[in-house]
């Protein structure tokens, strides 16, 4: 495992020491490490997101009436579940 070294505000630091204090984590690069596979997890959503509306906005206008679409949205929702 790769090593790093961080300098972070007075503040910041006693933040992180205070998580690992209540037992959410083991230690600062734990709760680092979480912090950045968040963020990671969040990107990846954010690019999905935008690919979704880059392809929603290329297909051009839908023949589909409001109506129709928010059925179809619906059900789709129903399906999943």
């Amino acid at each position: 495992m790769a090593t790093m070294n961080i300098s972070v505000p007075d503040p910041m630091k006693d933040w992180v020491l205070s998580q690992v204090q209540s037992g959410t984590y083991a230690n600062s690069s734990d709760y680092i490490r979480d912090l950045i596979r968040k963020d990671q997890e969040n990107r990846t959503k954010l690019n999905a997101l935008q690919q979704a509306i880059t392809e929603g906005i290329e297909s051009g206008v839908s023949s589909k009436t409001f109506d129709e679409i928010i059925h179809a949205a619906r059900q789709g929702l129903k399906d999943r579940q």
